[in-house]
């Protein structure tokens, strides 16, 4: 019988027919599982970084032979089967494999399925298949990005692996089992977590690559993956506080005017944004001087206010803009596959920037350098991430490293990856960039990602607490949304000032709180004109422009968020130094709980706060579950027992949240809530209201 296990360089080696098969320690308690049928295994490290050193064992025999690193071990078979086990000799992973070559007399060797199955595509590459088994009914996963559904257990999900418009794919999962699995593979493809087994696929591959850990909790799990993809920089303090934002201010004296009634009104605000189309053309990435003629006096006025302001960039480039010619020469823009070169059509004719290709990163960061940062601009919103394309036929794109099948899902780390680097070259700290997409490892990157382009609706707002919480399980620690949603909120109904109040308290209690919007009616909805993204603006969407009693109820979250400042920072720390996710399901700090593992509507912000987001309309109070301990309501100093159900008051003022085990600002019930504002200063918004809707005029 021919050799097939060998040992090279620290790891064990497989090889059979055409296939290597490469399995090494990637980090304590973990491995690293390559597989491909090319002449060379490809070295590309996609999302992992090079390994910490770890003591290592492998055993060869003639039938089997293993690994192990220490919480995990892999076994290998002859017939090319893995299975993987914890430091308990518990299986955590099993492949699903049914060949003739397989010795286990229970298998039906007749129906010759792969464990790893590499189909080849005529004249290229291969479509990759990883079968493994389902080894538990009652196993559940978590993580894998952001999905719009309102499911938090993955189990029984079907899920596309593609970068969309609101979806995010960042494909590491934590399993009940006790182990964490990142597919460390950037193609295009789906994953099913099915009742008899689970399939990973990519259309078009060159190797199968995962890596796997083993821990006795999702944090020890979660900590782990953190030290092989990376942690988020120290969130700046800036950054923590209250974010206002909509679509669109036009320009200078818009965005200033509202700034100084902030300032007026002695409301705290940290970032202020300035949104798309404040440029000439989509590619020029910079200010249009006939709507922001003093961009340093603005930046500068900004500051001093304690403000920071906060600018959109697309990578789109417009065949008008006047980059396009240059970036088409020096081959920085990403091609298509036939038809003509275009990959999306709003607003202009336009190719997105190959932001896998290090030239075309660090051309772009010198024009945001110049046009940008240079003025004054320190945190950069990186809209379009996915990138979003007019027609999702992800094989119609090709970009520097390969086709969009095969490597499209790492466009958005390295979009922020030219961002991060640039900044980073310019002696800035405490880098953060909002993006609408992530991949495995953008958190190194300084990436806040948000949840996209999504409806104005309670069941949009409880599909996003899911995808909060999966993507937090998914290694990435900045998370927000949309407060209120992007489409469809009419700020004169009273069904949407109560989603907008719902949505904004639970925003306080997320890593980053943010007012955003394409609020109804439109400028151009209300003057009959066509949409002309010079003039384009969405109604108000200022804490002010829902009414008194709304303004009072937003006032009161904005300025509990600055009371909360001491422990949010604490807990950027622990996502910076250990990569412990900011808002996180129940289980993350209960994990011997099995009810905490059950509960998909509530979640722990840090280690000490309990939060359960009203998410139904009308409901004036709502069911919970404590977990095992003592509990103190931060509205009414009440006590409540763990491990059980209750119902708990919910007005429309008031999201329940809880204190663990009596925290320590549980008994300031009056300095955190007594912040209701006087209606001296409600009669002074009214006015400032009345004056902003008086003065629309077009820009021009």
């Amino acid at each position: 019988m021919a050799q097939l296990f060998f040992k090279e360089e620290g790891r064990l080696v497989y090889r059979y027919d055409a296939e290597k098969v490469w399995i090494e320690p990637w980090g304590p308690n973990s491995l690293r599982v390559r597989s491909t049928k090319m002449a060379q295994m490809p070295e590309e490290a996609w999302a992992l970084l090079p390994p910490k050193a770890t003591a290592v064992q492998i055993d060869i025999q003639e039938a089997e032979a293993s690994i192990t690193n220490g919480k995990i071990k892999l076994t290998m078979s002859r017939a090319g089967k893995i299975i993987i086990y914890n430091q308990k000799g518990e299986k955590i992973l099993e492949e699903f494999i049914r060949n003739r070559r397989d010795s286990h007399a229970d298998y039906c060797s007749a129906l010759d399925i792969e464990n790893r199955d590499f189909k080849p595509i005529i004249g290229g590459d291969y479509q990759l298949c990883l079968r493994l088994e389902s080894l538990s009914p009652h196993e559940r996963i978590y993580g894998m990005g952001q999905y719009q559904m309102p499911h938090l257990n993955l189990k029984g999900c079907t899920l596309e692996l593609a970068q969309r418009n609101s979806q995010a794919t960042v494909p590491f999962m934590v399993s009940s089992l006790g182990y964490g699995f990142l597919w460390n593979n950037p193609a295009v493809g789906r994953v099913v977590f099915g009742k008899n087994m689970s399939t990973w696929e990519a259309e078009s591959s060159t190797k199968m690559d995962y890596w796997i850990c083993a821990g006795d909790s999702p944090a020890e799990i979660e900590e782990a993956y953190a030290e092989a993809t990376g942690k988020v920089p120290m969130m700046s303090e800036t950054a923590m506080g209250f974010w206002q934002c909509k679509l669109r201010y036009r320009n200078q004296e818009e965005l200033l005017a509202v700034a100084r009634e902030y300032k007026r009104l002695g409301i705290p605000l940290s970032v202020i944004v300035v949104d798309f189309f404040h440029w000439p053309y989509q590619g020029d990435w910079r200010f249009d001087e006939r709507y922001w003629p003093d961009p340093e006096g603005m930046i500068s006025e900004l500051k001093a206010m304690g403000i920071e302001l906060m600018v959109s960039v697309w990578p789109t480039v417009d065949r008008r803009s006047e980059n396009f010619e240059e970036m088409l020469e020096r081959g920085l823009l990403i091609r298509t596959e036939r038809g003509y070169r275009i990959s999306m059509d709003f607003q202009g004719n336009t190719l997105h920037f190959d932001a896998t290709n290090p030239e075309a990163r660090s051309y772009v960061w010198e024009k945001i350098k110049g046009n940008y940062y240079d003025k004054g601009v320190r945190i950069f919103w990186l809209d379009e991430a996915e990138p979003e394309y007019t027609v999702y036929d992800f094989e119609q794109y090709r970009y520097h490293l390969g086709p969009n099948v095969q490597i499209g899902n790492i466009f958005p780390l390295l979009y922020t990856k030219a961002f991060y680097d640039g900044m980073e070259g310019e002696g800035q700290k405490n880098i953060l960039n909002l993006l609408r997409c992530a991949w495995a490892g953008s958190q190194r990157y300084g990436a806040l990602v948000w949840s996209g382009d999504i409806h104005s609706s309670f069941s949009s707002m409880r599909n996003q607490l899911c995808a909060g919480l999966n993507m937090a399980m998914a290694g990435i620690p900045w998370w927000t949304t949309d407060i209120g949603g992007f489409h469809g909120g009419d700020i004169g109904s009273p069904a949407f000032k109560e989603l907008l109040v719902r949505w904004f308290q639970w925003g306080c209690f997320c890593p980053v709180m943010r007012l955003h919007g394409f609020r109804e009616p439109t400028e151009y909805q209300l003057l009959g004109v066509a949409q002309d993204l010079s003039t384009l603006t969405g109604a108000d969407n200022e804490i002010w422009s829902y009414g008194p009693e709304i303004f009072e109820i937003c006032k009161t979250y904005i300025l509990l968020r600055e009371k909360l400042r001491p422990y949010i920072t604490e807990q950027m720390k622990a996502a910076h130094e250990k990569g412990s996710p900011v808002m996180r399901p129940l289980f993350y700090d209960f994990p011997q709980d099995p009810r905490s593992w059950e509960i998909e509507d509530q979640y722990m912000f840090g280690p000490s706060l309990l939060v359960a987001p009203v998410l139904c309309e009308g409901a004036r109070e709502r069911e919970l579950y404590l977990p095992p301990g003592d509990w103190t309501c931060f509205w009414s100093g009440a006590r409540y027992e763990g491990g059980r159900v209750h119902t708990v008051p919910a007005p429309l003022e008031q999201i329940p949240v809880f204190s663990r085990d009596g925290a320590k600002d549980a008994d300031k019930k009056d300095e955190l809530f007594g912040l209701w504002i006087n209606r001296e200063e409600t009669a002074d918004v009214n006015s400032f209201v009345r004056k902003m809707r008086r003065g629309r005029t077009y820009a021009h």
